[in-house]
């Protein structure tokens, strides 16, 4: 009935997530508020742990990408699993660092890192940075000398992998902001160079080939590639790497119609393409990452907002608005990302309309969806937009100076706060 298997209808007919009345989190803690399910997130969590070990022999580490979604409370729960984390700013580096995250399981993102970022990194001992670049490579061979430390370092690559995905998502084609290019030789002399570092240990290689990939070929060929590369870094070089992160972007339902593989498909069928092609390769099998982002956070969370206005225009359409908007679900200004809707204490009902949801904000295309099946909704009514826990709230903002809405956790019927709503003392908190 949804596309989220922890939403169920309760006996008031309303709708409820981890066995909490929608409606009453709505009374209870305001609207927007975003809502994330604290099973849900451990059962997704779970099954990438519990496939690296039966397809990888346990000789991997799930990290979990942190962008998808990162707050203190998220990061306590990533670690109580025993999992990594994945990060790319030092922001969100600081955020798991107070959160008492292991330091050792953080590996360290970014196509553009600041030295203080590089520098608060290496200082904190992260388990490995993600270099980008030969600038970053150089600056950071610079910082780890003035520290006497040798951090590991792995090198982002770009495998050349047309990934069937929105053009802004796709990360690992030669025509990307992100990493070093294989076609071009500038991998094969960034290795090198790397090896000469005399503060850098060079461990691994990374790819990541883009978000929303309902296909599984696109990450068995981006295994092939790194494979073969690091192939010809031990058979030219004499150099072993140890490691290869293959990166996240298994999709997951937004819609009825989306039919996303099950993850541990994916992790399955690119088990077997390691194991064939280190064999064909004579190499060691290296030590595997992943890094589910979305996968993890987004099915488990929803939004829930307050219909304020409904506007008919005949023959036209039917205008919902909200009181959020692309303040708190910027993806489909971006993207024109599309959602399940429903109407919280109409759950039980028919979807008897198709209407366009729109937002407060002052944009024409500040809209949750347009053409969306709903139940006939009015003044006052809770509606949720489903499959938010990912990118919403990582990429709220102060837009028209609204506050950012509040998360609050759900765990087998009970709530609490995660991240305080903000106040208009914080809205101006910064300004002199």
């Amino acid at each position: 009935m949804f596309v989220s298997e922890n939403l169920t209808v309760n006996e008031k007919g309303r709708l409820a997530i981890g066995g909490v009345d929608t409606v009453e989190l709505a009374e209870n803690y305001g609207t927007p508020l975003y809502v994330m399910d604290e099973q849900m997130i451990r059962k997704n969590l779970r099954r990438f742990h519990e496939s690296m070990q039966k397809f990888y022999d346990g000789k991997g580490l799930v990290c979990y990408a942190s962008k998808a979604f990162s707050c203190m409370e998220m990061c306590r729960i990533v670690a109580s699993e025993g999992d990594g984390l994945d990060v790319v700013s030092i922001g969100e580096l600081y955020t798991a660092l107070k959160a008492g995250f292991p330091v050792e399981k953080i590996g360290f993102h970014g196509n553009n890192k600041t030295d203080e970022e590089l520098k608060f990194a290496v200082e904190n001992n992260v388990g490995h940075i993600i270099v980008d670049n030969i600038s970053e490579l150089n600056r950071l061979e610079i910082i780890a000398a003035d520290l006497n430390k040798k951090p590991d370092i792995l090198f982002r690559i770009k495998p050349g992998i047309d990934a069937h995905t929105h053009n802004f998502v796709k990360t690992g084609q030669i025509d990307s902001k992100f990493g070093f290019a294989l076609e071009t030789g500038e991998a094969f002399t960034a290795v090198k160079e790397a090896i000469n570092c005399k503060n850098l240990n060079l461990t691994g290689l990374h790819c990541h080939i883009g978000s929303q990939i309902f296909d599984i070929s696109p990450f068995e060929e981006a295994a092939r590639v790194m494979l073969a590369f690091i192939a010809k870094i031990r058979n030219e070089l004499g150099y072993e790497i140890k490691g290869l992160n293959l990166g996240g972007g298994f999709g997951i339902k937004y819609l009825n119609s989306d039919d996303p593989q099950p993850f541990e498909n994916y992790l399955e069928k690119v088990s077997k393409v390691i194991n064939e092609e280190c064999e064909r390769l004579n190499i060691s099998r290296p030590f595997i990452y992943i890094e589910p982002g979305r996968s993890v956070a987004a099915p488990a969370g929803i939004t829930l907002y307050t219909v304020g206005a409904r506007k008919e225009i005949p023959d036209i359409r039917t205008y919902i608005s909200v009181d959020g908007g692309m303040a708190d679900s910027p993806r489909y200004i971006l993207y024109q990302s599309q959602y399940e809707a429903i109407v919280a204490n109409k759950a039980s009902q028919k979807r008897s309309e198709r209407v366009t949801i729109a937002g407060k904000c002052c944009e024409s295309g500040d809209l949750i969806g347009e053409n969306m099946p709903l139940q006939h909704a009015e003044t006052g009514d809770i509606i949720a937009v489903c499959a938010t826990g990912a990118y919403n709230y990582s990429m709220s903002s102060n837009y028209n100076r609204l506050q950012k809405p509040a998360v609050v956790f759900v765990n087998n019927g009970e709530a609490r706060i995660a991240v305080k709503r903000e106040t208009l003392d914080d809205i101006i908190r910064n300004d002199v």
